[in-house]
């Protein structure tokens, strides 16, 4: 079973060395690993070129090219059977591979049927008492993680070469929000899933506020695009453009009645991530922990107002090109 590693990156000079070094202590080892670039200004083409030696690389350029394009190249070029999606910017357990290709072994006792697709995890790597209030404000747990309903990410995912073409690969269409659409296509195709939550990708989350709030922004414009989550996004402005404006002149008029009311917004809006946030407060100074809890409503709503703004846009994109899928 030929396994074949696929990524785009683009300046990446910094990120790199921590995925080449984590690639290069794999325990299972990748038969070959498709780089795509996507067109580098910075000195990651040179930096890649210096793995060759210790990896088995191969660097493939296309300049302009969105994820989705990158990615299909990088798979049309792959050998493999078996192909393994990380992305740039990330560090990978060393048994990530081992424990993406394990469910495709029709041999394993552990299930009856071999996968098609193989979902891995990913978990933060914060640095700083931001980032740790981003990645439980953002991020779920393993423990929240229901295998038959989780949608992975393709910075750790395993699938055939296969299951691919028979989806017609990533959409190309699609700049933000490709891997979900890529999902739901395999789901729909009748491809059987399986969940490793030991096939780990360790990544940074942003590193300060104006970052995410663009990333989130796109995120929600990825959406409208692809006519994803109508229901949340409705149930978003609903709280903020409806709820909230009847909730503060409740306020000025009866506090004693409206505070029931904040409490129960509070507790659907902010309980998670403070009960996320709690075992990753351990060995942080006393100051970062209360930075850490401050900034967890600061960057709820922050990614909420990114969300509100970003998800019009991309419907607008949408209605626009009607002949562009879903």
């Amino acid at each position: 079973m030929i396994v074949s590693v696929i990524l785009t990156v683009k300046n990446e000079t910094e990120s790199l060395p921590r995925l080449l070094d984590s690639l290069a202590a794999q325990t299972h080892a990748p038969d070959e690993i498709i780089v795509v670039d996507g067109g580098s200004t910075d000195t990651t083409l040179d930096g890649l070129r210096a793995w060759t030696t210790r990896l088995p690389l191969e660097i493939l350029t296309q300049p302009g090219a969105n994820i989705s394009q990158g990615r299909n190249t990088a798979i049309r070029a792959a050998r493999g059977e078996i192909i393994c999606s990380t992305d740039a910017g990330v560090r990978l357990d060393p048994n990530w591979i081992a424990e993406l290709v394990e469910p495709f072994d029709d041999k394993n006792q552990s299930q009856s049927v071999a996968a098609d697709v193989v979902s891995g995890f990913f978990v933060p790597d914060p640095q700083t008492a931001f980032e740790v209030a981003l990645a439980a404000t953002t991020l779920p747990i393993v423990s929240e993680i229901v295998p038959e309903q989780f949608l992975p990410s393709s910075r750790s995912i395993a699938f055939r070469k296969s299951a691919w073409e028979r989806v017609r690969g990533y959409p190309e269409w699609l700049d933000y929000c490709e891997d979900l659409i890529f999902d739901f296509d395999l789901r729909a195709a009748g491809l059987r899933f399986a969940f490793a939550p030991r096939a780990v990708a360790h990544f940074r989350p942003r590193e300060n506020l104006r970052a995410f709030f663009k990333q989130y922004y796109l995120y929600a414009r990825g959406d409208g695009k692809a006519n994803l989550w109508l229901k949340r996004h409705l149930i978003r402005y609903t709280t903020y453009c409806v709820a909230l404006p009847t909730l503060i002149p409740l306020t000025l008029i009866a506090p004693l009645a409206a505070l029931p009311l904040w409490l129960l917004a509070a507790i659907a809006m902010f309980l998670i991530p403070y009960r996320r946030v709690t075992p990753m407060l351990r060995g942080l100074a006393i100051s970062d922990r209360l930075r850490a809890m401050a900034w967890i409503p600061i960057i709820r709503i922050t990614g909420d107002v990114a969300k509100m703004i970003g998800y019009p846009v991309g419907v607008a994109w949408r209605r626009k090109y009607q002949n562009a899928p879903r």
